[in-house]
């Protein structure tokens, strides 16, 4: 008994000193290409292969892993360009507006368009001449009661990304807040709040890039503040 587990122990042991000889010379089987064909390896399913083909079947199953997320980083890059171009030329249409009102509608149409959001909503804490409170649009007092679960967004300045809180969804999106399913909130400090909201689930979620969200709110937080002295608009002095 004592032998047979003596003979079971070295072979254990051979079969290790093997494995890691071979680990530190890999190029060993192609000097002995008859032993390499004569190989096996147990698939995880199914019968044993040859090396040559668990080889080949493993190359490619990297291959196709490289190839999607290669066709990921394309696509990332692609909608990182596109986004870049669009806020570039929301920084110029802001910059030519003469009017808060149509400032703020520049924006609105914007965010719609390039987040695909199905809401679009912008509370403002002053008046603008020119727009008056609507579906898209409230104005209230920055210490308005209603506003006191964003407090610590609007201290913060950080946009927030997925499923807002109720009190919060009810106060921006209204009579529509149960079919907002995950917002992009974009808060403005001394201005207001900007939100964009979706019926889907996973269109915003913790953790996405906010990057170019962040340029636009900042762009349209100083094409705002060039309205705000007096609360009288460029063009409605000049007329």
């Amino acid at each position: 008994m004592t032998d047979k587990f003596d003979r079971q122990a070295q072979e254990k042991l051979g079969a290790h000193e093997i494995a890691t000889w071979l680990r530190r010379h890999p190029a060993f089987l192609q000097q002995f290409p008859d032993l390499a064909l004569t190989l096996v390896v147990p698939r995880e399913q199914g019968s044993a292969a040859s090396l040559a083909s668990y080889q080949l079947e493993i190359l490619r199953d990297k291959n196709r892993e490289l190839t999607r997320r290669l066709h990921e980083l394309f696509g990332n890059a692609q909608e990182n360009e596109r986004l870049a171009v669009r806020t570039h030329q929301l920084t110029l249409a802001l910059m030519k507006q003469t009017r808060g009102a149509d400032t703020a509608r520049a924006m609105a149409a914007t965010l719609a368009e390039d987040f695909n959001g199905d809401l679009v909503r912008l509370v403002l804490f002053r008046p603008v001449a020119g727009l008056e409170d609507g579906e898209w649009l409230q104005t209230l007092a920055e210490d308005d009661v209603r506003l006191a679960p964003f407090r610590d967004c609007l201290k913060d300045g950080e946009p927030i990304c997925g499923r807002l809180q109720p009190e919060k969804n009810a106060l921006l999106y209204g009579i529509r807040a149960e079919d907002v399913a995950s917002s992009a909130l974009l808060p403005l400090p001394g201005l207001g709040l900007l939100a964009v909201g979706s019926r889907d689930a996973n269109r915003f979620f913790p953790g996405m890039g906010t990057l170019f969200l962040r340029m636009m709110g900042e762009a349209f937080d100083t094409a705002m503040r060039r309205f705000a002295d007096g609360h009288v608009d460029v063009g409605h002095a000049q007329g």
